[in-house]
């Protein structure tokens, strides 16, 4: 259902796609954009039980020939104003950077960087087309902070995201298309779960521990408890709207306070 949002909030009569929109955060921001009136498309790489998007694109975006592809569709489907990029993750095990072999790190790479970089060189003339348009990125507090155990590759690839984000906002503002990303801390979602369990299996320790593991590196998160997915996709909202038109190459951190340093 339709929520009535402001004018400067509403997203009436525009299309979004949000890549990684099937669980978590992505099914989150699906459905904040759907509410503001946004016809969307998700892309994933299972189709979702449930969902409020339009319609399903089902690919790996980590596949060299799914930009393109996924391009045609969208142009097909009547063209674009808004990409989300929120696909992301890391399945490494725990252990420090000695854990790490050539495979995880191309892993890490290709998911969380080289996906958003190759669809947005597909995309972005879709939103060139249209004379506007918005980006986000979904980065991650870990490009400023990074943790060793578990996610040094996501770390690595989500700074490197966060500065291509930068330089691509910088590009491409004159063309009135905003380029903005979102960093958010610790998430309520199957992803950070996970993360605790493979903490869990590397220290032999139980899933509980694991999670402790997280927030002690952390250093503690002040408001004490990770953010849901709908309070980060509040956030993705505001910032594609013309409520944010003068928000352009920021990062947005959404942390609960964790990153206390200026």
């Amino acid at each position: 259902m339709t929520i009535s949002y402001p004018p400067l909030l509403s997203l009436a009569g525009r299309h979004a796609l949000v890549v990684g929109g099937t669980k978590g955060l992505g099914a989150a921001t699906v459905q904040r954009l759907a509410d503001a009136g946004a016809r969307v498309t998700t892309v994933g790489r299972s189709r979702p039980e449930h969902t409020a998007a339009e319609s399903f694109l089902q690919f790996d975006v980590t596949a060299p020939d799914s930009p393109a592809r996924i391009a045609e569709a969208v142009r097909e489907s009547g063209g674009l104003d808004i990409l989300v990029h929120v696909t992301g993750g890391s399945n490494t095990p725990g252990g420090g950077h000695a854990s790490m072999t050539d495979a995880h790190w191309h892993d890490e790479l290709a998911l969380n960087l080289l996906a958003a970089v190759r669809l947005d060189r597909a995309l972005i003339p879709l939103l060139q087309e249209r004379g506007a348009g918005s980006i986000v990125h979904v980065t991650s507090i870990q490009g400023k902070m990074p943790l060793y155990d578990g996610t040094l590759g996501y770390a690595a690839a989500k700074a490197a995201l966060r500065a291509y984000s930068k330089g691509l906002a910088n590009e491409l503002a004159a063309q009135h298309i905003r380029v903005n990303a979102v960093s958010p801390g610790g998430i309520q979602s199957p992803g950070a779960f996970a993360l605790a369990a493979r903490l869990a299996e590397a220290h032999g320790v139980d899933e509980e521990a694991g999670m402790k593991l997280i927030l002690d590196s952390l250093g503690g998160v002040p408001d004490g408890r990770f953010a849901p997915p709908e309070e980060i996709a509040e956030v993705i909202g505001f910032v594609v709207s013309d409520a944010a038109a003068s928000v352009v190459a920021q990062e947005i951190t959404v942390d609960g306070g964790t990153i206390k340093t200026i």
